[in-house]
Parts: C-alpha cells; sequence; structure tokens
C-alpha cells in the first residue's frame, strides 16, 4: 500500500498567536483519522516544534492505566505559569473528573483519541449543555465560570486542553456543591449517569 498524502485544509497564517478562533482553526485543520494513519511526523532534533506523537500517546496511556486517578497528562507548556496551558490528558473509563468551574479561564477540549462525554450544569446541577467529542463534535470550549465534566468513553482515550494559565490549583470552592468527592460510592453512580445524562436532566445523589 502507497503512503498516504497528508494535507492540511486552510493552515492559519502569520506569526504567533493565543487567539480561541486561530486554536480552533488550528484543530479543524489537522489531517483526518485516515490521514494520520500514514502520516509520519519528522522533526528535526533540534527542531523549535513541540510534537506529541502516536508513540508518545501510547506512553501516555500506559502511564494512565498504570495510575491510582486512572489518568495522566503531558504538558506542552514549559512552566506552570505560562499564559497559556496546552496539555495532552490520557483518561481511561474509570478516571473521575468532578464537575467544577475555572473562575479565570474558559476550557477548549478535543479529542486526540477516542470519545469523551462533555456535561454543563447550572448550579442546582441541571444539564445545560452535552456534547460527544470525538462523535459528533471535534472542539468544545467551556465559558468561564461554568460547571462541567468530562467522562472518557473508551479504554486509551486522549483528549487536549486548552486554557489560561498560570495553573491554579484547585480548591473545594471550585467544586459544584451537589457533586461527590472523589472515591466515594455516590461519584462512580454520578459517573453512570453522565453516559446518557441529557439537557434538563438533574443529578440527583
Amino acid at each position: 500500500m502507497g503512503a498516504v498524502k497528508c494535507e492540511v485544509k486552510n493552515p492559519p497564517t502569520g506569526g504567533f498567536f493565543y487567539g480561541r478562533a486561530a486554536i480552533i482553526d488550528l484543530l479543524h485543520s489537522w489531517p483526518s483519522p485516515r490521514c494520520r494513519e500514514g502520516f509520519i511526523p519528522q522533526t528535526p532534533h533540534d527542531s523549535p516544534m513541540k510534537t506529541l506523537t502516536f508513540a508518545a500517546l501510547d506512553a501516555l496511556t500506559q502511564q494512565a492505566e498504570q495510575s491510582p486517578r486512572a489518568r495522566m497528562n503531558q504538558n506542552l507548556h514549559a512552566s506552570l505559569d505560562d499564559p497559556i496551558q496546552r496539555l495532552a490528558i490520557a483518561m481511561e473509563p474509570a478516571t473521575y473528573i468532578r464537575p467544577h468551574l475555572h473562575r479565570y479561564t474558559w476550557e477548549l477540549l478535543t479529542a486526540l483519541r477516542g470519545c469523551f462525554v462533555v456535561l454543563t450544569f447550572d448550579e442546582a446541577g441541571v444539564v445545560t449543555d452535552r456534547k460527544v467529542l470525538g462523535e459528533d463534535t471535534s472542539v468544545t470550549e467551556t465559558a468561564q465560570g461554568t460547571f462541567h465534566t468530562v467522562l472518557s468513553l473508551d479504554p486509551g482515550a486522549v483528549i487536549f486542553e486548552v486554557k489560561h494559565g498560570p495553573y491554579r490549583p484547585f480548591v473545594e470552592s471550585d467544586y459544584a456543591g451537589w457533586s461527590a468527592p472523589a472515591d466515594t460510592p455516590e461519584a462512580a453512580a454520578f459517573m453512570e449517569w453522565v453516559k446518557t445524562a441529557q439537557v434538563g436532566d438533574r443529578w440527583a445523589a
């Protein structure tokens, strides 16, 4: 079988950018899954370009499988103080993302491998939006101050996240008051509920 020719449609032009529209354009322009099967990135050792190779994603998934939290991330940003945080996160279906919000930034997500349910909620725990990354949606952007959760549907799934920095550790007030802490029966029940929850549904522990 001949090599697959990969072409990026409508590549972004210009210099360095941080704009959300430019980030979304870049994600949409990336070669299709069929194209990626024959795509072998060749980056010089001393190149300033940062990459996430398929081998790196495989290794990240292996680390996630061995992690007690069933997830592992690889940062593209050099510092936790970087104004734009960019990271790939390998997330196994067993990982629990407690519903939370970001007070100072939006959050952009796209699926690199597998599918993910992304839900947003109001303060009472009612679902306000539902998307399945990797299935019916390629990119989501959750607004600043919006409660949300993400659930991996597939073993080996990897998601890519972009948000404003610097990194801020979560505090209890960042989590939804109706959400269950990790490692509780309620958290496990919530994850099952997320798989089928629709707009207008309300989580009740």
